[in-house]
């Protein structure tokens, strides 16, 4: 996970993933034989609404759907495990990508607290 994420996002992550994918409603992720190359966690509320974070994919893989099918995968399980909405937030330049995986557009607020 920290080389995937290092390549991702550009710094090491938190000391340690354990805590983040143990509260998770889901976590998926893709892998050429025993690399991970790809991740999408899913955060839930603990009732009906679950949301999309650190979607990624190793450059050397991308373009190749592997995102789109981690999300679509993430999606499945979250609706299956009871969950009835699916937020994401991202980065303008993402919107294609989000829209293509079925989210629509929605008013949303942002406090930066750090």
């Amino acid at each position: 996970m920290r080389r995937l994420w290092l390549v991702a996002w550009g710094d090491e992550g938190p000391a340690s993933f354990q805590p983040l994918l143990e509260r998770s409603l889901t976590h998926v992720g893709a892998y050429d034989g025993a690399r991970l190359v790809g991740f999408v966690n899913v955060a839930w509320d603990g009732g009906v609404h679950a949301f999309i974070l650190d979607t990624c994919v190793d450059e050397a893989f991308r373009r190749q759907g592997i995102a789109s099918k981690l999300v679509e995968r993430a999606a499945d399980v979250a609706r299956q495990r009871g969950a009835r909405w699916l937020h994401v937030d991202f980065e303008p330049h993402l919107e294609g990508f989000y829209r293509q995986c079925g989210f629509g557009p929605t008013a949303a607020g942002l406090m930066r607290l750090a």
